[in-house]
């Protein structure tokens, strides 16, 4: 029979130690299992905050648990309203918009649990955002703790991952930063500051709108200090939202309610201060009331705060932040609109800020505009008043343009005029196209427009290049001495764009026809024609031997020429821009698209050509490259004696028969019956000459009318 000793007392407690422990790791798995499944009392996002959100030291200026505004409880609680679907506002600084925002992604992680993500203008304002204020705020809340994966590096500067959900934090320079995610919150931060078209591909709006797909509660919130007036995301969006809503005070004389409003010299109501020194003593600011012209000060604007209301600005809603609820016109509870925007939420409601200070500012920033600095005009316009800066820039208008165009000489397009002896032809890449404007060459750059093309196919495919670009680029015009003239170069866009590889490919496999690969460049004071580099990757990332020469173009240096002589060469001549007046409006349009307005840079203030979103410029774009062109072939530089040469090779001789020209893009040109024949090709227009399209070799000598689009 076996004797069975009795355990050590010491070895007995550690097993039952072990078993204690075991079982409280299974009821803690077990709990953070379960954790994601339980149902939460629901909560408006002012309602949460107040209980787990907290502040730190390095981004505020006390620490503890956050105490909204008054004014603040109406954009918070649209951000956790899901019958709201986009949230606009229209901020200025120090009214703890970004302390709101910052709340709002831990509400969605501890509370909601949904997935969100955030953009910043660029990935170092993204950086330093997670740095100085994700980080801090996420470690300071205990309500993610439950949440939050610990001991893992799935947390980092560009991601989070918590149960149940994830935090996407992305700069919007890249248009894949607006790809292959999906998500049911979106925030942009700052839009005004992001470019107007992510890479030519897509504005920051859309991108963001369309990770929301398929959400059951979709929601995009957009908040930003407005910039330039005509180019803000911001301003466009508030525009056409449901409801404009403003903060409104009640005042204590007349009881009637107003927003605070800046006013003007202009107007009774608003600011009103005496002095106009800003190092004198603090001037005394009164707020004139506009419907009594009675005043208040800001002591008693902080008295009334509380009491206010967000009412849209056509009284047809009302947010009761006290008892959460929506009402109408009518003051009866209601659904909230889908698409709300808090407007002018400007500097003079926050607490942090007195009136005082903000006429001093202003006083220093007259004083500085009128010495001819508006910069801090702008900024106190822009970053105090939460209004868009509106000022005098360079632009050309379309209707201007087009009013030239039918005093310019009358040449039917695809006709070379007399006087232009080259052919150039810009070709820009888009999605789902290629757009091309050819524009003829004279004396001097004296230049004409005359023809404009849109040809549609798939850039991503290279056998699309092929067969769209080679009929495109082989075709013969007709001067109007009857001289057929061929294109004598061609610029392709090759940057900003998810096809460049196709696009080096196609340049390559073409070493005997004069196509340029090109590629803009932001440099600011370069010339047009920028130093070429070598490009020796292929589509398949293989490096190769003989790669192309890729040709840098400075965008800014060339439309400020071309927009120069627009508005100052007024004789024909040397430098002359002539106008077609067969072109459609549309490409006046986009000749004349952009902006050359004040941006702020990682270098600082600059002047920038901007198209605004919505707007398109390829035929800009297209004519910034002919301008390259004209460069690369030095018409600039051509003697008399040369120009005399070319312009009488193309005079008619009545004693010879037409000449087979032997530029390398010139194949024989279709027979006419040939021509009449092709069953899919447009028949020419009665007032223009006939256009002679040339194949390339071992391709099909007619082309479809499918593979080109209709005239703009």
């Amino acid at each position: 029979m076996t004797t069975f000793r009795p355990l050590e007392p010491q070895l007995r407690a550690a097993i039952f130690k072990a078993a204690r422990e075991t079982r409280a790791a299974i009821k803690k798995a077990v709990r953070a299992g379960l954790e994601p499944l339980k149902a939460d009392p629901p909560q408006t996002l002012s309602e949460w905050a107040s209980q787990h959100f907290e502040l730190d030291e390095e981004s505020s200026h006390k620490r503890g648990l956050w105490e909204p505004w008054a004014f603040q409880i109406g954009w918070m609680d649209a951000f956790s309203n899901d019958g709201i679907e986009e949230v606009d506002i229209k901020k200025a600084k120090r009214v703890g918009y970004t302390k709101t925002l910052v709340a709002f992604a831990a509400y969605n992680a501890a509370h909601r649990r949904r997935k969100q993500g955030i953009w910043q203008p660029t990935d170092d304002d993204r950086d330093s955002f997670v740095k100085s204020e994700i980080t801090p705020a996420f470690e300071l809340c205990k309500a993610l703790e439950p949440v939050v994966r610990k001991g893992r590096d799935e947390n980092t500067i560009r991601f989070w991952r918590f149960r149940g959900s994830v935090l996407h934090l992305l700069g919007a320079k890249a248009a894949r930063s607006f790809r292959r995610i999906t998500l049911s919150v979106s925030i942009l931060d700052e839009i005004d500051a992001m470019d107007q078209i992510v890479e030519k591909t897509i504005d920051p709006f859309t991108g963001a709108w369309g990770r929301l797909e398929g959400a059951p509660f979709p929601k995009i919130v957009i908040g930003s200090t407005p910039r330039v007036k005509g180019i803000s995301h911001l301003e466009r969006r508030v525009k056409v939202a449901d409801a404009r809503m403003q903060y409104r005070i009640a005042c204590p004389h007349c009881d009637a309610e107003h927003p605070l409003l800046w006013g003007g010299k202009d107007v009774a109501h608003g600011f009103k201060w005496a002095g106009s020194d800003p190092k004198a003593s603090p001037p005394t600011v009164r707020h004139v009331c506009p419907h009594c012209r009675a005043s208040i000060t800001q002591a008693d604007y902080l008295g009334a705060m509380d009491a206010g209301a967000w009412v849209d600005h056509l009284d047809r809603y009302r947010y009761d932040h006290v008892r959460k609820i929506w009402l109408d016109a009518q003051g009866a509870e209601c659904r909230p609109p889908r698409h709300v925007a808090f407007d002018d939420v400007w500097t003079a409601y926050s607490p942090q800020r007195t009136w005082a200070d903000i006429v001093r500012e202003f006083l220093e920033a007259r004083i500085a505009q009128k010495g001819g600095d508006s910069a801090p005009m702008q900024g106190f316009v822009n970053e105090t008043l939460a209004q868009v800066w509106e000022e005098e820039y360079e632009h050309t208008d379309a209707t201007v343009l087009q009013a030239r165009a039918k005093l310019d000489t009358d040449v039917p397009l695809l006709t070379v005029p007399a006087g232009a002896c080259k052919i150039l032809m810009g070709i820009d890449t888009q999605a789902d196209r290629w757009e091309a404007t050819v524009w003829a060459m004279g004396r001097g750059e004296e230049m004409w427009p005359i023809d404009h093309r849109v040809v549609y196919g798939n850039p991503a495919s290279q056998a699309d290049w092929a067969a769209k670009l080679d009929p495109l680029i082989a075709t013969v015009y007709q001067h109007v001495h009857g001289a057929r003239m061929p294109i004598d170069a061609v610029g392709i866009d090759t940057g900003g764009s998810n096809w460049t590889h196709q696009a080096y490919n196609y340049v390559r496999e073409r070493p005997h026809l004069p196509i340029y690969a090109c590629k803009g460049d932001p440099a600011l004071g370069a010339p047009i024609k920028m130093k070429p580099s070598m490009v020796d990757v292929n589509a398949r990332g293989r490096t190769l031997k003989r790669g192309i020469k890729l040709w840098r173009i400075c965008v800014d240096t060339a439309k400020d020429l071309l927009h120069g002589r627009l508005d100052k060469v007024r004789q024909h001549g040397p430098g002359y821009v002539h106008l077609n007046r067969h072109l459609p409006p549309e490409w006046f349009g986009q000749l004349s698209a952009e902006h050359r307005i004040r941006v702020r840079t990682a270098r600082g203030w600059e002047e920038r050509w901007i198209c605004p979103a919505g707007h398109r410029n390829e035929a800009l774009d297209c004519t910034v490259i002919v301008l390259f062109l004209s460069q690369v072939l030095g018409l600039h530089t051509q003697t008399a004696a040369t120009w005399e040469r070319w312009e009488s090779a193309l005079l008619p001789d009545l004693f010879s028969s037409p000449a087979t020209g032997q530029h390398p893009l010139i194949l024989p040109a279709i027979a006419a019956d040939e021509t009449a024949a092709a069953p899919h090709d447009p028949p020419p227009e009665p007032t223009r000459p006939p256009l002679i399209v040339r194949p390339p070799p071992a391709r099909p000598s007619a082309m479809a009318s499918s593979e080109w689009s209709s005239r703009l």
